[in-house]
């Protein structure tokens, strides 16, 4: 099946669940390495999805309620967000598709209130995972599949 293939500077739109974490998330941008390119744009290819960082997100869980910051990743694009067939040079071109798997490194940890006086308690997790994404592409002429 075809898609829209992911351009330079294209957003990726992350899902504020991580998990148990909640992320306040904001949108992230694609930096592509690929060397064709569409209307004076790079296309994206298998690997660039490591460009998207998103660091100072606030999240929350609701055991540790006071907010702490993390950055959203992009674990692992879906199988129908790579190309079988369309490449660039010899590597398969990222497409629209479906979610991407996302995750959230913990930069900050969020914290518990105490129980009493005393400070608040850190959240142990380094990093959520179980978030998910999707791409918002300005190309809406060129697919591939």
């Amino acid at each position: 099946m075809s898609d829209y293939i992911i351009i330079d500077g294209d957003q990726a739109i992350f899902l504020p669940a991580f998990g148990a974490a909640i992320a306040v998330p904001q949108p992230g941008q694609i930096t592509a390495s690929g060397e064709a390119s569409l209307n004076g744009n790079k296309v994206c290819i298998d690997g660039d999805e490591s460009s998207v960082e998103v660091p100072g997100v606030m999240y929350f869980t609701p055991v540790y309620s006071i907010p702490g910051t993390g950055t959203l990743l992009i674990d692992q694009l879906a199988s129908d967000q790579v190309a079988t067939h369309t490449r660039s040079a010899d590597t398969a071109v990222i497409l629209k598709g479906g979610n991407f798997q996302a995750k959230l490194k913990v930069d900050s940890p969020a914290q518990q209130p105490p129980p009493g006086p005393g400070s608040p308690i850190p959240d142990s997790m380094t990093e959520y995972t179980g978030g998910q994404g999707m791409f918002v592409t300005v190309n809406v002429k060129f697919k591939g599949s």
